[in-house]
């Protein structure tokens, strides 16, 4: 069994990406979810659900936010709307949030997102035993790692095979606590504003940055592409893949997605050679925008090297 995720901007995008090959969807709101590319209030987000279930796709909605005293409260509510419209998953890393999800006992299930918390199977066999039905895996795990949690995992995991990655959040709006230090009016900070970091003496670097409800977030140089790795990720059994358009071309995450639905039935089919996934790969690198790179992140890095 396999399963492409893919994030959803709006509603034309999500009929795009149903249309290239996803098999679930996955959005939310900022109030409960981190780093969505697209805060959906409810009526849209009933719209889009009731669109995947017509063509026979699943939806995941995030409520991964880490939730202090104020927004606690309001959980409870958002997890029985969501029940409602029969939402089929929904991703949480807060322990505080998952307690409320199963004391309302709605038959709604979860998987478990603490970021770049989830390193071990012991950890994923954990949540696996209070509910959870599938774990994402931090970014920053490395193949030689998977390996060996591959063998021992008792629920599905979910990899990132495309996209932003994060590589710090605060809760703080440390961009505005710049600007006020600085003495210097920033009058936007949202992700639309493209601002970014580079670290002294190299000019190359470019790490995005922005704020939002939950705070400001550092993203990686490179996007993520896995492409050509996913032979190894179907070897191990880690076959749900998460694509993530954040900072994808709006109109052409769709064709991404399609390549990557490509590169899967290559998989299923038993045809999917080097030759093949160097092309699809190189159809991912034309569509990626111009100012942002690709790699495979920590994907090749040998696990003493990742601190």
């Amino acid at each position: 069994m396999s399963e492409l995720v893919t994030t959803v901007a709006d509603y034309a995008q999500a009929e795009a990406v149903i249309t290239a090959g996803a098999d679930r969807l996955y959005l939310g709101e900022d109030e409960f979810g981190l780093r969505l590319p697209h805060s959906f209030q409810r009526a849209e987000l009933n719209e889009i659900v009731e669109l995947a279930h017509q063509n026979n796709v699943k939806v995941t909605v995030a409520v991964n936010a880490i939730f202090h005293n104020d927004r606690i409260a309001m959980v409870g509510e958002y997890l029985r709307f969501l029940a409602q419209i029969k939402v089929d998953e929904v991703s949480i890393g807060d322990p505080g949030a998952i307690n409320i999800l199963q004391r309302e006992q709605l038959g709604l299930p979860y998987i478990y997102d603490a970021a770049d918390l989830v390193t071990s199977s012991r950890q994923i066999n954990f949540w696996g035993k209070h509910g959870a039905t599938a774990a994402v895996l931090a970014h920053e795990v490395p193949y030689q790692e998977m390996v060996p949690l591959s063998k021992n995992v008792a629920i599905p995991v979910e990899i990132t095979v495309y996209g932003a990655i994060v590589i710090h959040q605060s809760g703080r709006p440390l961009l505005q606590n710049y600007s006020n230090f600085v003495q210097e009016h920033l009058a936007q900070t949202d992700r639309q504003r493209g601002l970014f970091i580079a670290t002294p003496h190299h000019e190359e670097t470019h790490y995005s940055i922005y704020e939002d409800r939950n705070g400001t977030h550092i993203f990686a140089n490179n996007d993520l592409d896995l492409l050509t790795d996913l032979p190894k990720l179907w070897a191990l059994g880690l076959r749900r893949w998460k694509l993530d358009g954040l900072f994808a071309d709006v109109t052409t995450f769709s064709q991404i997605v399609a390549v990557f639905a490509q590169a899967r039935d290559l998989l299923l089919a038993g045809t999917a050679t080097p030759e093949a996934l160097a092309e699809l790969d190189r159809q991912v690198h034309e569509l990626q925008p111009a100012a942002r790179g690709l790699d495979n992140g920590f994907f090749d890095l040998d696990p003493d090297e990742v601190k």
